[in-house]
């Protein structure tokens, strides 16, 4: 039995040893599991699983980002490029032990490890099982379809902490080669290979790639998160606003396509 009310006061006491809870990135990321939580359990519902399966996505969803908190800890900031906050969090839950606070039954250990360990990973690796399988895609999932939210209702300033300071920084911005032919092949774009301020957003966007259910597509399109991102901004270089309606058209023309011919990825 998962008792989630239990396992959120577990996390919420976790948490209470990281001393500094008043940089952006630390409410932004705390309100973000607890969102992402919601979003899988709903997630859940449409997809159509069991109950204890539903709770399960939950205590990844709350669990996921756990090694965050460490990132802002020792970097200051969020950085995908340069800390590896899934391995870090892994590192947290089952190294230092901290999994056996939350009161889980021990079944379900490996398949959190195995859907922390992956919900950022570019993709999921071969070799999983069924339920690792059905966890970290949901997870990705909910995950991708919080950021969505989170870019469009957010203050530019608080989207990736650290790292872009006012609207005009991303309006003025370029799209690196490589970040454009990413999204235009229909590929999800390397964090690595991002190089300004524009290309994070566009990251964002190339989340669409990922999706792994029907569900998780229609929720793009029926919240229009697509055209609702790229218009946030007034792009001052004629080349990057055109490309910008470039990658405009070709994201939902994927949409449309997926859920024309696909039930799931």
């Amino acid at each position: 039995m998962i008792n989630l009310k239990q396992c959120r006061e577990v996390f919420l006491n976790h948490l209470d040893h990281y001393e500094d809870k008043s940089t952006v990135g630390f409410d932004l990321k705390l309100k973000h599991t607890f969102r992402v939580m919601k979003i899988s359990k709903e997630l859940c519902k449409k997809i159509n699983i069991s109950k204890e399966e539903s709770k399960l996505a939950q205590v990844v969803a709350l669990l996921h980002d756990i090694g965050r908190f460490e990132e802002l800890l020792y970097m200051k900031k969020l950085d995908s490029s340069k800390f590896d906050h899934s391995a870090v969090g892994v590192k947290v839950l089952f190294e230092d032990n901290v999994i056996d606070k939350f009161n889980l039954d021990k079944k379900y250990y490996n398949t959190i490890q195995v859907a922390v360990l992956n919900h950022s990973r570019k993709t999921i690796p071969e070799g999983l099982t069924e339920e690792e399988l059905l966890q970290t895609k949901i997870i990705r999932d909910a995950d991708k379809l919080d950021n969505f939210v989170l870019k469009i209702n957010r203050k530019i300033e608080e989207c990736f902490p650290g790292n872009i300071k006012s609207k005009s920084e991303v309006e003025d911005s370029l799209i690196t080669d490589k970040v454009y032919e990413s999204i235009m092949n229909s590929e999800c774009v390397d964090v690595h290979d991002r190089k300004t301020k524009l290309d994070l957003f566009i990251c964002v966007l190339g989340f669409v790639y990922d999706l792994n259910f029907r569900e998780s597509l229609e929720i793009v399109k029926e919240n229009d998160y697509i055209n609702r991102i790229i218009d946030r901004f007034n792009y001052s270089n004629s080349e990057t606003k055109e490309k910008m309606e470039n990658i405009r058209k070709q994201l939902n023309n994927y949409i449309e396509e997926k859920l024309r011919n696909t039930t799931t990825k």
